[in-house]
């Protein structure tokens, strides 16, 4: 096991590193630069002349090496990530990326895990009470269900709820995580003294994010959920269960639900990301100081190690991702064995 995920590490590393160079071309590609950024603020807001905006967008890109050739921009970024931990600077934040990934990662993280859980849980029990209830009423309604969660865009959904929320309900707080009654307060204002005020603040001003994002994953867990159970009922040990007695939970429980539950293990690997990209899309319509936003304003003005970053903890998600599915599987199925192991 082990030596199966050493080796899984290391094939990780040149996927990241190539993934990494072909992220940061693409987002050098388009023309311009964060010096172009600088000089259209001077001549717009400040008031510059185009001479003295010129001249001060080329200062700019001679002192941060945005003259310097690509590749050379990539190594030097690589390279301070590899030795020193060293994301490089933000243009527009003005300070290292590495403190703008430490303030937006962990909530990012934190809210695509309750989706992830929720709809993994939620998914799965309504597959399995779908499937178990084939072409009756409850399945009609839940495979209705899982449809619209497949095809309905998020950040439709998204806009959708915030019309709700400002335009009919008159919410007026949005576009943070908490009220401002509650923004300092801490959560443990002693021992075994928990602010429960302020966790239950959070989640009204974050359940929309959580709702929409889980929503696509609940449904596909549902879908194949549904599908696998119906083909393992049918398999010839389940048959042979019924006929010695044995009663329908229990077969359905423990022996057709486990095996039922593979391909959806497999599929843990990308459901990481997919929430990630769905708490991306929601938190942009809703404004959240999340990674979505992060990534969103830094390509709009060229801060491009802000986007490169974040983009490289998304495709590092991805490959831990696959890691931890093959790992469930090795242990969910006996059949399996991982590194050699007999």
């Amino acid at each position: 096991m082990l030596g199966f995920l050493g080796v899984r590490l290391m094939q990780s590393v040149p996927v990241l590193i190539v993934m990494s160079f072909i992220t940061f071309m693409i987002i050098q590609a388009p023309p311009g630069d964060y010096g172009d950024f600088i000089r259209t603020n001077m001549m717009v807001q400040g008031g510059a002349s185009a001479e003295a905006a010129t001249a001060a967008a080329n200062e700019y890109r001679e002192t941060h090496g945005l003259n310097d050739p690509l590749v050379l921009q990539y190594f030097y970024w690589i390279w301070g990530i590899v030795t020193e931990g060293d994301f490089g600077q933000s243009y527009a934040y003005n300070k290292p990326v590495a403190e703008i990934l430490a303030q937006r990662l962990p909530p990012t993280i934190a809210i695509a895990l309750v989706c992830h859980f929720l709809a993994t849980i939620v998914g799965v029990g309504f597959g399995i009470l779908a499937a178990t209830r084939q072409y009756t009423w409850v399945d009609t309604v839940l495979s209705f269900v899982a449809f619209m969660g497949m095809t309905i865009p998020r950040f439709l959904l998204a806009l959708i709820i915030l019309y709700v929320l400002v335009f009919k309900l008159n919410v007026q707080e949005i576009g943070s995580f908490y009220s401002s009654r509650y923004g300092g307060q801490p959560y443990w204002e002693g021992f075994l003294d928990f602010n429960w005020g302020k966790f239950w603040n959070l989640i009204q001003h974050v359940w929309p994010v959580i709702a929409v994002a889980a929503f696509g994953g609940l449904a596909y867990n549902m879908r194949v959920m549904r599908a696998n159970l119906l083909d393992t009922l049918n398999a010839q040990y389940i048959e042979t269960a019924r006929a010695k007695g044995l009663g329908e939970g229990a077969v359905i429980m423990r022996h057709a639900v486990p095996n039922a539950l593979h391909p959806l293990v497999a599929y843990q690997g990308v459901v990481l990301p997919y929430m990630l990209t769905g708490e991306i899309e929601v938190a942009i319509v809703f404004g959240l100081a999340t990674i979505g936003p992060a990534i969103v304003g830094s390509m709009a003005i060229g801060d491009v190690y802000v986007t490169a970053t974040l983009l490289l903890v998304l495709g590092a998600t991805l490959i831990i991702g696959n890691i931890i599915a093959d790992l469930l599987l090795a242990v969910l199925d006996p059949r399996i064995r991982v590194g050699g192991d007999r």
